[in-house]
């Protein structure tokens, strides 16, 4: 017995990678605040999205597949990579084709879909959900709990419940916005693993710039 002492010693191992495309349960639309990600890495990094001409809220971060428990990631698959055009299309609501590139590799591939189709049906998801237009238009920083943003996106999102949406923070900051969809972009429960509500009760909120 003393070898499963040993074991349970062992560091538990990593998610799988490499699952085949098409398999999975759900989508999770992930939404990113711009203004958090600017602050913490975009301004470092130079990023276009970050530029002040542009006035971004919540953009596009991905559209990934979801296991009732878990994800497949980097899975294979026999589609084409996207060509250069293809993640450029995605830079008005994703910040950058960088993002899109990351986004295909990761997550896209395990969709089961081709490059393009899976940049429309990310597109359709995120014409799905309406950003409500008090966070599009926010001009001033503002700290609040996470529920606040919440319950905009309840208010102005029909059939959209509690058990759909999650809200992520970073470094003390509203980060993302989490919303579970069916295969068909219809909203769903999320899995037990994706609700991680944040639960600040004074998370920055910096003004959209």
């Amino acid at each position: 017995m003393r070898w499963l002492a040993i074991l349970a010693l062992l560091p538990l191992p990593a998610l799988a990678e490499g699952e085949a495309a098409g398999e999975f349960d759900y989508y999770v639309l992930s939404l990113s605040w711009s203004p958090t990600f600017c602050a913490l890495t975009g301004d470092a990094r130079g990023e276009d999205q970050c530029d002040p001409r542009h006035d971004h809220s919540f953009t596009l971060h991905g559209l990934w597949p979801q296991y009732e428990f878990g994800w497949p990631s980097y899975c294979r698959t026999t589609a084409r990579d996207p060509s250069r055009s293809d993640t450029r299309a995605m830079v008005d609501i994703m910040g950058s084709s960088g993002l899109a590139w990351h986004e295909w590799k990761k997550h896209g591939r395990c969709s089961g879909l081709a490059a393009d189709d899976y940049f429309t049906v990310s597109r359709l998801a995120y014409d799905k959900v309406e950003i409500p237009d008090v966070l599009v238009h926010l001009d001033r920083d503002v700290k609040l709990p996470t529920s606040v943003v919440e319950d905009a996106f309840l208010e102005v999102n029909p059939g959209l419940s509690r058990t759909m949406i999650t809200i992520t923070c970073e470094a003390g900051r509203i980060d993302e916005a989490r919303i579970c969809l069916t295969r068909d972009l219809e909203f769903r429960p999320c899995g037990e693993d994706t609700v991680r509500d944040c639960r600040m009760q004074d998370a920055l909120m910096e003004a959209v710039r």
